[in-house]
């Protein structure tokens, strides 16, 4: 059980990392209406929303914040604005602590782990209880570069978050603007929070588990119906190899019951009269004034009923034929005024075509 730790702990971690993609992506895809509280005097906060044109805002209203929460009941239009948006809470500096940081040009491709590593000494502040941020570089010279941190409490920030968080915004940025002689200010971004985050985590977490277990058992359902039932085909095959090994054995060795069938099926061929050869002989060898107009085959013996100009003569031309023999009348031969002949009735022994083996 112990050696599954690992694996299942790795699994776990993919699993969420996986989960967090695909939340990321999908807020990549799913633009938020951005919008904008600006701190005012007197724990005020402005809302302001973009235009036809990006760059420009406007104000759509006045909400106050205090100890952490919502001061009075937020109109309905503010409400909905807030709804599912991208809020932008801009404090005042005076919240803020700035420090310039002084850094060779190349560090610029690492300012987040420089920053960081320094906020401790800039700030009163460790890097985990502090909100920080720090301004675009600015050339200073000398193959040199200077960046502003600017830093406060995230104990002073998050409650102001919360509260905008509680009004339905989906994330929640804070930033602030450094002011410098002779320059506009630059916006800088101190912390960022998503509200859904997480919740959108645990549930594609979730999903993304439920989507393996169930892949697992179909698989497990997969493998287990081809085992037995390649196991079930395996046994036919096997039986009906068998019984063909069987079945060669006992035609090669003579097998009596099956040489008893076999001379069965013979002595029957030649034993039973062939229809169409009667049929065939009868054809050949009974004149042009003869109709036949019934014939029975019982066994060995052939009836044949018909209307012939010479009865007697019938009699002498099956005899003569090699395929019937003991021709006679079975029936007295009659003349009847609206025949053109005698109407006869003669029996024959059928001899067999084939000769049976011995």
């Amino acid at each position: 059980m112990k050696s599954l730790r690992p694996l299942l702990d790795g699994c776990s971690r993919w699993i969420t990392c996986v989960a967090t993609t695909i939340v990321a992506m999908r807020g990549w895809f799913a633009s938020s209406r951005p919008v904008e509280l600006v701190e005012e005097s007197g724990e005020e906060f402005s809302l302001r929303t973009a235009g036809k044109d990006p760059g420009s805002r406007s104000e759509a209203g006045r909400i106050r914040i205090a100890d952490g929460k919502v001061v009075g009941a937020v109109p309905a239009g503010l409400a909905a604005k807030l709804k599912a948006s991208r809020a932008e809470l801009v404090l005042q500096p005076a919240r803020f602590m700035f420090r310039p940081l002084e850094l060779p040009r190349r560090a610029g491709e690492f300012l987040d782990g420089i920053v960081r590593s320094q906020v401790d000494r800039l700030t009163p502040w460790s890097a985990a209880d502090a909100a920080f941020g720090w301004s675009p570089p600015t050339d200073a010279g000398n193959d040199r570069i200077v960046v502003t941190v600017a830093a406060t409490a995230r104990a002073l920030v998050t409650p102001l978050v919360e509260a905008v968080a509680g009004l339905g915004a989906d994330s929640i940025v804070v930033s602030t603007h450094a002011q410098s002689p002779g320059s506009p200010a630059a916006a800088i971004k101190v912390f960022e929070h998503t509200v859904r985050g997480a919740l959108e985590v645990h549930r594609v977490r979730r999903a993304l588990v439920a989507v393996l277990v169930g892949t697992g058992l179909l698989a497990g359902a997969a493998v287990t119906a081809q085992v037995v039932v390649g196991n079930d085909l395996q046994a036919r095959q096997t039986e009906v190899a068998r019984r063909i090994a069987t079945r060669r054995i006992a035609i090669r060795a003579g097998d009596a019951s099956g040489d008893s069938a076999l001379a069965a099926l013979e002595r029957r061929k030649h034993e039973t009269p062939s229809s169409v050869i009667v049929l065939e002989v009868l054809s050949q060898i009974l004149p042009d004034h003869t109709y036949v107009t019934e014939l029975r085959i019982t066994g060995d013996k052939m009836q044949v009923v018909g209307v012939t100009r010479d009865a007697p003569s019938l009699i002498r031309l099956i005899e003569q034929s090699s395929q019937f023999t003991r021709a006679t009348f079975f029936a007295p031969t009659t003349r009847s005024p609206t025949e053109p002949g005698e109407h006869f009735h003669i029996e024959a022994r059928i001899e067999p075509v084939f000769t049976p083996r011995t």
